[in-house]
């Protein structure tokens, strides 16, 4: 039942900005973190931020230097990712995930995906 989908991708021009969706069901974010990630075209996926209901929103690396935010809204089960300043080499397909809290990690452990979404930054 767990269910991740990304939307709100599209064209945007250097220095614009675009609001990324996660609409997830099957949990909460009481008992999953969702975290956001991306994968340029011949790269290796990375990851940006993740949230919780118990610590928040926490940065997973630094790639992005503070020009995107992650937040939630419970009632309609959704994550968003807020994305300003765009650069051309945030050229990617965004992905949602989601899964448990591992201690032997100090990280999720992000057993399920959406589909991505994919974002087009232009010079």
């Amino acid at each position: 039942e767990v269910q991740l989908q990304a939307s709100g991708g599209g064209l945007v021009q250097a220095g614009g900005s675009l609001r990324l969706s996660c609409a997830y069901s099957g949990f909460s974010l009481d008992d999953y973190a969702i975290g956001w990630f991306r994968q340029a075209p011949g790269k290796e996926r990375e990851g940006l931020l993740m949230i919780s209901s118990h610590f928040g929103s926490l940065d997973i690396g630094d790639s992005v230097k503070g020009r995107f935010a992650i937040s939630s809204d419970d009632a309609k089960k959704k994550v968003y990712l807020q994305m300003n300043s765009l650069k051309p080499e945030d050229t990617a397909v965004y992905y949602c995930a989601a899964g448990p809290w591992l201690l032997t990690t100090m990280s999720p452990r992000y057993d399920f995906w959406g589909q991505g979404t994919l974002v087009t930054v232009s010079s």
